[in-house]
């Protein structure tokens, strides 16, 4: 839903730049109600995003916080096993290649690069929270 959201502010914004240059004559006025409009966008799809996060945060937090063993870990485990697949195909597959005709390279999907992004998006917020939350405490 989110991908969606920011994908249409370009497109909304440059309808409404379009119904206001052909409908507002007045150039200060024009430009006002422009970045008026632009800023509602804005701001509509940073509470949507920040929702998200938070939404995302606490589901990381509540996994790390279980006392299973592979709640915990199974993030971890995919991430590695993500980068064994990305070191094979663009360190280890391209030096084999210089020595066997037939060196394995693995196929990587579109969608395990969404995936990569989520998992390292959502660690790196994991840990934003964890640290802002002992400042927090600290005080």
């Amino acid at each position: 839903m989110l991908p969606l959201l920011a994908g249409l502010i370009g497109p909304v914004s440059g309808l409404i730049n379009k119904v206001l240059d052909k409908t507002v004559e007045d150039k200060d006025l024009k430009t006002k109600l422009k970045a008026g409009a632009m800023l509602q966008l804005v701001n509509k799809d940073n509470n949507e995003f920040m929702t998200h996060l938070k939404q995302a945060g606490s589901i990381i937090r509540a996994e790390t916080q279980s006392g299973s063993w592979l709640a915990v870990n199974w993030r971890p485990m995919l991430m590695c096993l993500f980068g064994l697949i990305i070191f094979n195909n663009y360190v280890l597959y391209p030096y084999l290649s210089l020595f066997f005709e037939e060196a394995p390279v693995l196929a990587i999907p579109a969608d395990m690069w969404v995936l990569l992004k989520i998992g390292v998006g959502g660690y790196v917020v994991g840990r934003s929270a964890e640290k802002v939350t002992q400042i927090y405490k600290n005080k």
